[in-house]
């Protein structure tokens, strides 16, 4: 399908968007949530209410256009009222992680200069209220939970119902003022999620999200455009979920189920049968071995069955060598046993899981799709709206990222760098304009990731600039791959490659806590991974491990060392980003004794 022939209208901006789309759809179910254990349902008209309702709050406050909002809220239907109330007045919304740090909300606070702030939580107000003491530039902070301070604070504390439930809903009101806003006006200041550095704020426009929005339309029609419903549980306060698992639905009039936590998302998909979910790669690793292990752990016929949809499905999926009569026979019985089971955890009615804000191993995404789940890989970045290439449908290649979004212009430079030009290219980052000029050269962004398109279109993704391993002898490595083959081990859950300017590669392994559980019990060992990470049979047990990879692995590649981590990478230890991304500057500079060490 073509972009002219894009089923979704196009609109001047995310707010004349939503007020059309509630206009239209007003009687049906929007946003569902979980209120004292029971699912509690919004419609179209109820929410455009409530957005109407909170605009007017915030102007009572004195927001007005080109203001400053920041957003603290895990994902929950006022997220999606405050965004939409913020920008009804022209104004930019700031989403912030809920992961955050006092300190990391002071840097944003001062950084966007924000006049107010939509908090939930009591427990996430008392974080942020330590960095909006501190802050000069905020005036207000709203709490959807009541929080009674026992002293007064540098900004004033407003609870949501109290606020709100005073206003009079004008949804004419607000509809007509988004007229005002342009695709080139700025929706909102999403911060990176610093992997390299203090997080910046990227200017995202209307254009770029509903250029994104559009897009996908178009390579979604073929999957049916009606009677969608989207599972969201990546964090809103992402470029990703954002836009694909918010604003999207939204321009094709999906409902959106809010998942409650991570450990309840199986029960959670059960009971919204979403026909999209938006997932990371991280995600997938730890679905595939918590399906696998409770299957294998069975043995027998069940674990066989298992094993044999796993095998025809990817010799199916791959379409390298046809099946025979018997195996296609084989494959159909399959079907309706072993993947019927597996689709049913997922909802039943499932049209797409789209992966996306990391690299996707092959092997993992093989294993879905084995399986009869529909899994698309894409890709993109914040500073591209997020979304610029996503696997059709019609013809995914698991191995690649897709093909370009309609009205994405793709070029690679000498070097290997994907270059993208397009209207979902960022305005810049907010009052950077050294970034913004090394970023965006001539309308093309340089992503820093290094690519190349196959002979049907599809763009590959072979690296990522920042992170090439230049070794002594001057040859580049990407340790994104071997860190990806080393943490689908059995025994490792994460790994990091080192070996800069080296003789050859080191790593520092996580061993997974689960097989750690169970090795130490079967071996007779007792003590966590600080307690344990010395254990010589515990190296011995992950040195097989590393081993297995190192065999597929050429000399260049291999890991000739390596040591354990005394805990896992995470955002708590600033170890990871919000985002599962791996923060390697920060974990070398932890453990770097213990890897120079492994030199010696």
């Amino acid at each position: 399908m073509s972009a002219q022939e894009c089923p979704i209208k196009k609109w001047q901006s995310l707010t004349a968007m939503f007020f059309d789309q509630a206009t239209a759809l007003e009687k049906k179910p929007l946003l569902h949530a979980k209120k004292d254990g029971k699912w509690q349902t919004q419609t179209w008209g109820q929410v455009a209410q409530k957005v109407s309702q909170l605009a007017a709050a915030l102007e009572e406050l004195g927001v007005r256009a080109g203001d400053r909002v920041v957003i603290v809220s895990e994902n929950r239907p006022e997220w999606l009222i405050a965004d939409f109330a913020v920008m009804a007045l022209g104004a930019i919304s700031v989403p912030a992680y809920t992961t955050f740090t006092s300190r990391d909300h002071l840097h944003i606070l001062e950084n966007s200069g924000a006049k107010a702030a939509v908090v939930s939580t009591k427990a996430l107000a008392r974080t942020f209220l330590k960095a909006a003491h501190q802050s000069d530039e905020l005036e207000h902070c709203i709490t959807i939970e009541e929080v009674k301070l026992e002293q007064a604070v540098n900004v004033n504390v407003h609870h949501w119902a109290a606020l709100v439930d005073r206003q009079t809903p004008d949804v004419a009101k607000y509809r007509g003022l988004a007229q005002s806003v342009s695709r080139h006006d700025i929706a909102c200041l999403i911060y990176t999620s610093g992997t390299g550095g203090a997080p910046k704020g990227v200017m995202i426009h209307h254009g770029s999200i509903l250029h994104n929005s559009e897009a996908a339309a178009i390579v979604f029609h073929e999957l049916g455009l009606k009677n969608n419903a989207f599972l969201s549980f990546l964090p809103l306060s992402h470029a990703y979920e954002h836009t694909a698992g918010q604003c999207w639905p939204l321009t094709i009039g999906a409902e959106i189920w809010y998942a409650e936590n991570l450990d309840k998302l199986a029960a959670n998909m059960a009971e919204a049968s979403p026909t999209v979910m938006v997932v990371v790669p991280r995600l997938f690793e730890m679905l595939r071995t918590r399906i696998s292990r409770a299957i294998l752990k069975g043995g027998g016929r069940k674990a066989a069955l298992f094993n044999r949809a796993i095998e025809l499905g990817t010799k199916a999926f791959k379409g390298e060598e046809p099946l025979s009569f018997r195996e296609k026979l084989e494959n159909k019985f399959l079907d309706l046993t072993v993947r019927r089971k597996v689709k049913k955890q997922f909802g039943g009615r499932l049209k797409a899981l789209v992966s996306g804000g990391a690299p996707l191993a092959p092997d993992v995404g093989a294993f879905f799709m084995s399986l009869g789940l529909p899994l698309l890989q894409g890709y993109g970045q914040t500073e591209s709206g997020p979304i610029i290439s996503v696997n059709p449908p019609s013809a995914p290649k698991i191995h690649t990222v897709g093909t370009l979004l309609a009205n994405t212009e793709v070029k690679i430079a000498e070097d290997g760098e994907i270059l993208v030009r397009g209207e979902l290219v960022m305005k810049g980052y907010w009052h950077d304009d050294k970034a913004t000029a090394k970023t965006v050269v001539d309308g093309w962004l340089h992503t820093g990731d290094v690519g190349q398109f196959d002979e049907d279109g599809h763009l590959e993704i072979t690296d990522r600039k920042k992170d090439i391993i230049v070794n002594a002898g001057g040859d580049n490595v990407s340790p994104q791959r071997i860190e990806g083959m080393l943490a689908l081990e059995d025994e490792i859950a994460q790994a990091m490659v080192y070996g800069d300017r080296k003789p050859h590669l080191v790593g520092l392994i996580v061993p997974d806590a689960e097989w750690l559980r169970d090795w130490a019990k079967e071996n007779g060992k007792e003590g966590d991974l600080e307690a344990l990470k010395h254990d010589k049979d515990l190296r011995k047990a992950v040195d097989t491990a590393v081993t297995r990879v190192n065999h597929r692995l050429s000399n260049l590649e291999k890991v000739r060392k390596f040591a354990i981590a005394s805990e896992a990478f995470t955002i708590e230890n600033e170890q990871m980003t919000p985002t599962l991304k791996l923060r390697r500057h920060i974990v070398s500079d932890v453990y770097r004794d213990t890897l120079e060490g492994l030199y010696h």
